[in-house]
């Protein structure tokens, strides 16, 4: 069993901004000893069927930083998502910052440039990114050091960032009652995310938690913040010691039943880019696709 914080760990104000449309959590954490922070996770407004953007929930975040005075060193995507457009560049292009992912954003560019045919213009290095981490990489947030873990399994560039005593996991881990992520995406893979799973669970007890997404199971209110020691014993997926091969089974039955994310097409052409959008085609107008032939997880 893993040790407990001493008493000279950092413990970063978080503040969490809920994106009803998606149930995405994003975050502002900040260093307490100064006014730097980080942004996790934005979301930029799309209304699908009308084929437009809107920045209301990005704003949101940096009102937060402008009335708080901060200065946002990184905005942080815990992997490529598939739910809802990120907002990094939007923010970045008002209040500064680098936009950082894992160095596996190149398998999912790989995999994913073919399948939407992006073309010889689209890099498949993440050099759209302006920085990619790997595993045990280490960075700042004002005096904050921050670690990060890779945690593959619900897509092959998830990580978790420990900021202090606390940790933002991404899809990886939902709240207790949620379990987990799913693995049936391109480059998932279940018995990597059981694995990814225990890696983050052995921090210690006490280290806070913080989801990427939250369904309000059972009717509940939507929360975002639980620890390890509670998903250890609450998780209903990975709690109190479930088998790897339960926990595969269990998953893998699972996903077989799940429909795709709504906005799986359009999140993916535009993260995998760094949450920039396509080039303009030569009417002058930027245009996503649709594979009518799917999503495949073999590709």
């Amino acid at each position: 069993m893993s040790t407990k914080y001493s008493q000279d760990i950092v413990n970063p104000p978080v503040e969490g901004f809920f994106h009803a449309a998606s149930n995405t959590i994003s975050y502002v954490v900040r260093d307490p000893n100064s006014n730097a922070c980080a942004v996790i996770d934005s979301v930029l407004d799309l209304d699908y069927a009308s084929g437009t953007i809107g920045y209301t929930h990005a704003d949101m975040i940096i009102d937060f930083i402008e009335t708080h005075q901060l200065s946002l060193e990184w905005l942080i995507e815990t992997h490529v998502h598939a739910d809802h457009l990120s907002a990094a560049p939007y923010i970045q292009q008002q209040r500064g910052g680098k936009i950082g992912i894992a160095e596996q954003i190149v398998e999912v560019q790989q995999v994913f440039g073919k399948m939407f045919n992006a073309g010889t213009e689209f890099q498949r290095d993440g050099s759209q990114f302006d920085f990619l981490f790997n595993e045990g990489s280490q960075y700042a947030i004002g005096g904050m050091s921050v670690s990060v873990m890779h945690t593959p399994g619900h897509t092959p560039a998830c990580m978790t960032h420990v900021i202090g005593d606390a940790a933002f996991v991404g899809d990886t881990l939902f709240m207790p009652d949620g379990g987990t992520a799913r693995a049936d995406f391109p480059g998932g893979d279940a018995a990597q995310l059981y694995h990814s799973i225990h890696r983050i669970l052995s921090l210690p007890e006490e280290t806070r938690i913080f989801v990427c997404h939250d369904y309000g199971p059972n009717g509940r209110d939507v929360a975002w913040q639980t620890t390890v020691g509670e998903e250890r014993l609450k998780n209903i997926h990975v709690g109190n010691g479930a088998s790897e091969a339960e926990f595969v089974k269990m998953r893998e039955k699972r996903d077989a039943t799940l429909a795709m994310p709504s906005l799986i097409m359009p999140s993916i052409q535009v993260n995998m880019r760094a949450g920039h959008m396509p080039a303009n085609e030569p009417n002058g107008e930027v245009y996503l696709k649709v594979p009518v032939s799917g999503l495949r997880k073999d590709s």
